[in-house]
């Protein structure tokens, strides 16, 4: 049976993606997006025929009601929102403005349209765990504060434990990890879950959200400079350019290849678990940024990455997932690893001719 699949944020590298592989299953497929400057300086990407893209911005009331209509989505994929971790402490309206506004301009419109689509899925993000979960040496659980500029500032990087012991950071799951936002733009991605938990619920629709760790790969923004740590590090890299690496080079990270996150996002759309589920979506292999860093510099024979001792306000030092539940509720099994996607980020790379990008 033909379904109608509303996806905001459509013209993204994940979106696009995503439409052509529920396209090429048989759905009809509407894209919406703003085609902000920042992110799409180049404008809609190549779409197969069929798909149906339509400039957008999420927070205005009046183009939601033209749109839905005359398009009535069995199911909708919110991935429209404002992504710059540092950005958003700089600029906290707008993050909120779209993240929080635009996600509730779209349930207003399916009110006033009379529309309750068949299933949500909304890609969240790994930042709402802010710092998350770490041990003890002896192994005992706490919940790490985030890490503010005096402690940046001495270069205590790791988060400081209860009873004073080098701590060890553990995977993110949504189980039994409790979200606590270091930054504006966490908070609005945690805000997105709870606006449409609360209005999926009240309307007995299924939610799907899916935790996002760094997602990268060919189509990122090669002209972004607040999001995109790959294609940043592979932009320096072939240049020939050290890559500078932040804090003493262990941020450790949860690099995910975008079609495996496409793969997971499709199988959320064709899930039959009511309620709502949330899962982590990740590589399963956690990675420092100066591991990272060595493999991009390897493969595109650039000097070896430079360790700055740099930081930026609200990162946080670990994140990296548990893909258990993701497995079990969605089929989901990660399939490319570092080595295999940077090797296919920087030969995409090569075909492109990005302008030159300056360091946030």
């Amino acid at each position: 049976m033909t379904r109608t699949v509303l996806i905001t944020g459509g013209a993204g590298f994940i979106g696009s993606r995503l439409a052509a592989d529920l396209a090429g299953a048989g759905d009809d497929v509407v894209l919406l997006d703003s085609l902000h400057p920042q992110v799409h300086a180049s404008g809609w990407p190549a779409l197969p025929a069929g798909i149906t893209a339509i400039p957008f911005d999420v927070t205005v009331p009046t183009m939601w009601d033209a749109v839905l209509r005359s398009v009535h989505p069995d199911v909708v994929v919110h991935l429209a929102a404002e992504t710059g971790t540092g950005q958003s402490l700089t600029e906290a309206s707008r993050h909120t403005r779209v993240n929080v506004v635009g996600t509730s301009e779209l349930l207003d419109g399916l009110h006033r349209a009379g529309v309750v689509p068949e299933r949500f899925v909304l890609a969240s993000s790994r930042a709402v765990y802010g710092e998350g979960d770490w041990a003890t040496a002896s192994g005992e659980r706490f919940a790490a504060d985030a890490r503010d500029v005096h402690q940046l500032e001495r270069a205590q990087w790791d988060p400081a434990s209860p009873d004073g012991s080098v701590a060890t950071p553990l995977a993110h799951a949504a189980a039994t990890t409790h979200p606590r936002p270091s930054n504006v733009y966490a908070a609005t991605k945690l805000a997105q879950e709870h606006v449409l938990h609360a209005w999926a619920s009240a309307h007995g629709a299924p939610l799907s959200v899916l935790r996002l760790q760094n997602v990268y790969g060919p189509g990122q923004s090669l002209t972004n400079p607040y999001t995109g740590i790959v294609s940043l590090f592979g932009r320096l890299a072939r240049d020939h350019r050290s890559i500078p690496v932040y804090e003493d080079g262990s941020i450790t990270r949860d690099f995910v290849f975008v079609d495996d996150v496409v793969r997971a996002l499709a199988a959320a759309t064709r899930s039959d678990r009511a309620g709502t589920t949330t899962v982590d979506i990740g590589s399963g292999a956690p990675m420092t940024l100066l591991d990272l860093a060595g493999v991009i510099a390897e493969q595109a024979g650039a000097p070896a990455p430079q360790v700055t001792g740099q930081y930026r306000l609200g990162d946080v030092r670990a994140a990296f997932a548990d893909v258990t539940a993701a497995g079990a509720l969605l089929g989901y099994e990660p399939r490319f690893d570092p080595s295999r996607g940077v090797a296919l980020l920087l030969d995409w790379m090569a075909t492109q001719d990005a302008p030159t990008l300056r360091a946030a």
